[in-house]
C-alpha cells in the first residue's frame, strides 16, 4: 500500500466539505421555516443562496483537480445537523428556539471555517492557486455569516430567550 501524502488528505477533506455543504443546503430551509425572528429567517435564506455558491466553488475545485465532484460521508456535519433538529423539536414554540437555532448554525459555521481554513493552507502548500482563491472567498463569507449570527444573538434572540 502506497504511503498517503498531503495531496491525498487534501482531496479527502475536499470530499468531506462537499458532502457537508450539500447537507447544509438541505438543513437551511428547515431552519428558516422554524425561526421566529424575521431577521434570523432572512439570514438563513441568504445563507442558503451563499451555500449554493459554495457548492459551485467546490465543484470548480474538483474540476481544477481533474476529478468528479463527489462527497465522502462527514459524520461531524451529520451530528451537528442532528443537534439542530433536536433543538427545533425540543424548543419549538418557546422563546429559546431562535437562540438555539443561532447556536446550531454557529456550530455549522465554525466547522466550515475550520475546514476551509485548512483547505486554503494545504492548497497554498500544494500550489493549487485557483483553489486557494476559491477557499479564501468561501472562508470570508462563512466568517461574515458567523459574525452576523453573533450580532443577532447579542442584540435580540438571546435577550428574548432570557425573558
Amino acid at each position: 500500500m502506497a504511503e498517503k501524502q498531503l495531496d491525498d488528505l487534501f482531496f479527502d477533506t475536499l470530499k468531506d466539505i462537499y458532502f457537508a455543504e450539500r447537507h447544509i443546503l438541505k438543513a437551511l430551509p428547515k431552519m428558516a421555516k422554524a425561526a421566529v425572528s424575521p431577521d434570523l429567517k432572512a439570514g438563513f435564506e441568504q445563507h442558503q443562496a451563499e451555500t449554493e455558491v459554495h457548492v459551485e466553488r467546490l465543484e470548480k475545485v474538483f474540476e481544477l483537480l481533474g476529478k468528479n465532484p463527489r462527497g465522502k460521508t462527514c459524520d461531524a456535519i451529520l451530528g451537528i445537523i442532528e443537534e439542530g433538529k433536536e433543538i427545533m423539536d425540543e424548543f419549538k414554540g418557546t422563546q429559546a428556539l431562535d437562540a438555539g437555532l443561532v447556536s446550531a448554525a454557529q456550530a455549522v459555521e465554525h466547522y466550515e471555517m475550520a475546514r476551509y481554513g485548512t483547505l486554503a493552507t494545504w492548497a497554498k502548500q500544494l500550489g493549487h492557486t485557483e483553489a486557494l482563491e476559491l477557499f479564501l472567498a468561501t472562508l470570508k463569507e462563512e466568517e461574515a455569516t458567523d459574525e452576523k449570527l453573533t450580532k443577532l444573538a447579542k442584540s435580540s434572540v438571546n435577550l428574548k430567550a432570557a425573558a
